[in-house]
């Protein structure tokens, strides 16, 4: 099993595989397999070390992928938080961010529905 920036990655076809890694997408995944000449289709215990050493030295050095990501992320949305703009406002009630409805829908921000006490 194959290991790229901490994630062990399953044994998928290689463009699949790749997008276990936090930050790597589908497109992303292909065009690091094209530009590396690895076949996409090929599984990951199939591949040699020497191909899965060159994966793992592009993805180290050309991409920000895993815990940095995440890190940076998070200090964005603490930046918006920190500044009480209105997006750190929203970030910070559990709101949805972008502008969606909340009258209905919403549900996966909001949380569970809570039944309002005292109505009839």
């Amino acid at each position: 099993m194959a290991r790229i920036s901490g994630v062990n990655l399953p044994n998928k076809p290689t463009g699949i595989a790749l997008t276990y890694i936090h930050g790597i997408g589908r497109t992303t995944a292909s065009k690091i397999c094209a530009d590396l000449g690895v076949d996409a289709t090929i599984r990951m215990n199939e591949l040699s070390d020497d191909e899965v050493g060159r994966i793992r030295e592009v993805i180290d050095q050309d991409f920000r992928v895993e815990g940095e990501l995440r890190r940076d992320i998070a200090m964005n949305i603490k930046r918006l938080m920190d500044l009480g703009c209105y997006r750190g406002l929203r970030h910070r009630r559990g709101m949805p961010v972008r502008g969606q409805r909340t009258h209905t829908n919403a549900r996966t921000r909001k949380g569970r529905a809570r039944p309002i006490t005292g109505r009839n």
